[in-house]
């Protein structure tokens, strides 16, 4: 992925105007060898606009996979949760309460019924 991008840097052409500016030659030499080794040390990590799209469709490519997968292992959940249902050996049925089960409470000696909540007290000012 990562391509080598050509980038040309005048070393000589450099050095010459810095010289015509009042740096000697040596100075000049070796700004010129060290700004040649940050251009090509910064151009190794540049990504180019290839590169970026070969990433994006390399990307989307893995994303369709992942979702194949995940429709795959869902339709396979479903299917297993079907057959768990029809396998179940006692068929599910909703009971409504019956009328004994109210919530009242009767007292031993009376026939009456009182409610099971005690009622609110109010307060004594």
């Amino acid at each position: 992925m990562a391509t080598m991008t050509a980038f040309t840097f005048d070393t000589h052409a450099y050095v010459k105007e810095l010289q015509a500016v009042g740096f000697t030659e040596e100075q000049a030499e070796v700004q010129a060898k060290t700004l040649s080794s940050v251009f090509k040390a910064n151009l190794e990590d540049l990504v180019t606009r290839r590169d970026m799209k070969d990433l994006e469709l390399a990307l989307k490519q893995e994303m369709k996979n992942l979702e194949l997968r995940m429709v795959v292992k869902l339709g396979a959940m479903i299917i297993a949760a079907f057959s768990l249902m029809r396998m179940w050996p006692v068929p599910v049925q909703y009971i409504p309460p019956t009328p004994s089960h109210t919530q009242e409470m009767r007292l031993s000696n009376s026939p009456t019924s009182v409610p099971a909540v005690p009622p609110v007290v109010a307060p004594v000012r």
